[in-house]
């Protein structure tokens, strides 16, 4: 039988209790090390509970990027004193963190404890400050970036850092709505170019009559109602990056004149008899096949080669289910703050939502929560909610067999998945990693369904 304190609870309750907290709290020893954390988590950091508890700071710091802009806690210790807070997670959550040393018999740090809270108003600060005597600390650093977990993404971001400091043309394939768009901009915003413009043009949003002058400009009178003068996108790009998105999309006619501004770093406007330099290095996306288009003859071949002087490609979402947790809570918090509906996700919808094909990817995984966040007037979205055509369950083994009620539904489902898992990687390790779980529940699913 558990054992309770003097006051009749036992851990498991009071834990439950902890658990039912809006507010997180969470607790580290002297070795940065989280000895507990409540559910809250999962809302700020797109990780579980199950995730956190039993690691240190330091296994959720990778290469500069962290659950948090700056973590509080090095200060808390270093200062021995309480502090407080303003805060960015990575998943988008702001946040106000105030944390608390507790000293043993001696005088030393024993335990951190923190309680952090979601947007808490200034007033409600001032009041903390005056009662607890927080110190400030260092100004926050935080640069929105991309949302991931995934050894694939990391991989792609890892040569994004790669080539950003290059001034050669990029290709970004990818499925539609994969994020080409987040990488370009993460490109120019980790090259020698930062602080010039970055122009984003979709070529299939442009109408082939317009493109020429859209992308070089215009002298006066170079057509019927050209009234003036007008800058094109390369010029506007000056000195900093041309993203243009569906080149597939790019007129016949205009990819030669691309080729020479590639080639050359000049081009005319139109109407003009004189070349106009161009400082703007090129970045490039599709999800089409280029190279079936160059045999196909749609495409120039030498402006493909050209464009495709370094080639990336953006995994789709329905081959990193680690990143969808992430993904997910940082669209609920976004479209929380949007729309004033704060919400929650169950476990079991997470559940779902990773075994999905989103072949939207996640595009389509944002307009999903979303829409979620409008439509579910409970404050926990769960698997009723989410849309039929999300489910992927398990075919009946004979006609008309009944799947019974939505939770077996789910269990059958988590059940397949575990099994084909584990038949493929033969280890509760490499099942984690494919399913975006620790190690531990990976292990517990494996014992549940086979044995």
């Amino acid at each position: 039988m558990e054992k309770s304190d003097h006051f009749g609870l036992s851990f498991s309750t009071f834990a439950r209790l902890i658990d039912n907290l809006h507010d997180e709290i969470i607790i580290y020893d002297r070795s940065f090390r989280i000895v507990y954390i409540n559910k809250a988590c999962i809302r700020h950091y797109g990780y579980t509970q199950e995730e956190m508890i039993g690691q240190t700071i330091w296994d959720f710091i990778d290469d500069g990027d962290t659950c948090w802009n700056l973590s509080t806690l090095p200060y808390v210790c270093e200062l021995d004193q309480p502090l407080r807070q303003k805060q960015k997670t990575y998943i988008g959550s702001d946040i106000h963190t105030i944390a608390i040393p507790l000293h043993d018999d001696t005088g030393a740090i024993d335990y951190v404890v923190m309680s952090v809270r979601d947007d808490i108003e200034q007033s409600d600060i001032n009041r903390l400050v005056d009662v607890l005597n927080i110190v400030e600390n260092p100004p926050e650093r935080y640069e929105k970036g991309l949302i991931y977990r995934s050894e694939a993404m990391r991989s792609v971001v890892q040569l994004a850092q790669q080539v950003a400091s290059l001034d050669a043309p990029c290709l970004i394939l990818g499925e539609s709505g994969c994020g080409k768009s987040l990488i370009a901009q993460y490109i120019h915003n980790h090259g020698d170019r930062r602080d010039a413009p970055f122009v984003n043009i979709n070529c299939a949003s442009i109408q082939a009559s317009l493109f020429e002058s859209e992308l070089f400009g215009h002298k006066k009178g170079a057509f019927t109602g050209a009234d003036a003068d007008k800058e094109g996108l390369i010029a506007k790009a000056e000195g900093g990056t041309l993203f243009l998105d569906e080149i597939s999309e790019l007129p016949f006619p205009l990819q030669a004149k691309l080729l020479h501004v590639v080639q050359e770093r000049e081009y005319r406007k139109v109407g003009s008899p004189h070349p106009q330099k161009a400082d703007v290095r090129i970045l490039t996306a599709t999800n089409r096949n280029l190279p079936e288009m160059v045999k196909n003859k749609a495409f120039r071949e030498d402006l493909y080669y050209r464009l495709n002087v370094f080639e990336m490609v953006l995994p789709p979402l329905r081959t990193r289910p680690e990143d969808i947790a992430p993904l997910a809570y940082h669209f609920l918090n976004e479209f929380g703050k949007r729309h004033n509906r704060e919400k929650r996700i169950s476990e079991a919808a997470l559940r779902v939502m990773k075994s999905c094909p989103w072949r939207g990817n996640v595009r389509e995984l944002a307009h999903t929560i979303e829409r979620l966040v409008v439509t579910v007037e409970e404050g926990i979205i769960d698997t009723a909610h989410l849309p039929k055509h999300l489910y992927r369950l398990v075919p009946a083994t004979s006609p008309g067999q009944s799947w019974g009620t939505l939770d077996e539904a789910v269990e059958a489902l988590e059940k397949r998945i575990v099994s084909d898992a584990f038949k493929k990687e033969k280890s509760s390790r490499k099942v984690a990693q494919a399913l975006g779980i620790s190690q531990t529940r990976a292990s517990r699913l494996i014992r549940k369904y086979l044995g």
